[in-house]
């Protein structure tokens, strides 16, 4: 590995853990509070979980944009925005679900990251399959996410 692709890996890395951190803002103060009172899914994991396995995802998906960004193909630039922009919107659901509080809203919002991480699979495809494939934990994980928050939605009411 040249150290192009080691400093592309780690800005790739890096803007996925500053989009955690981002969300985290609007998450640690909430979930002994307001997340603490409301009714969660009997499949909840306990709050402990959720640190390490985002940390891992967030890696993955820097790592995922890296292999897409050093593959050296043509037309890298869009999904280099795409994957910037679909760091904008797992950011903003932190910001809704824990900042304003908005479940329902949130849901809109962890659907359509669901739909853009498919999105990014079949296209980072197009440059490496193994940057697909690094994205696979992910979309398992807000798929997973998406049935937490909705059972938060719903049990709620």
């Amino acid at each position: 590995m040249n150290f192009r692709t080691i400093l592309s890996t780690a800005v790739f890395i890096g803007l996925s853990l500053l989009a955690g951190a981002i969300g985290s803002i609007f998450t640690f103060d909430q979930i002994p509070t307001w997340y603490a009172g409301l009714i969660k899914p009997s499949w909840t994991p306990p709050s402990f979980v959720f640190g390490p396995v985002w940390t891992t995802l967030y890696v993955l998906m820097g790592s995922a944009a890296a292999l897409v960004w050093n593959s050296k193909k043509f037309g890298r630039v869009f999904p280099t925005w795409l994957f910037i922009a679909h760091l904008i919107v797992n950011a903003l659901w932190s910001i809704v679900f824990f900042g304003l509080h908005e479940v329902g809203l949130a849901l809109y919002i962890i659907l359509t990251l669901a739909v853009v991480i498919m999105v990014m699979m079949v296209i980072f495809a197009r440059y490496s399959k193994l940057a697909a494939w690094l994205l696979l934990p992910y979309l398992l994980w807000v798929l997973y996410a998406s049935t937490l928050n909705a059972g938060i939605f719903f049990l709620n009411l």
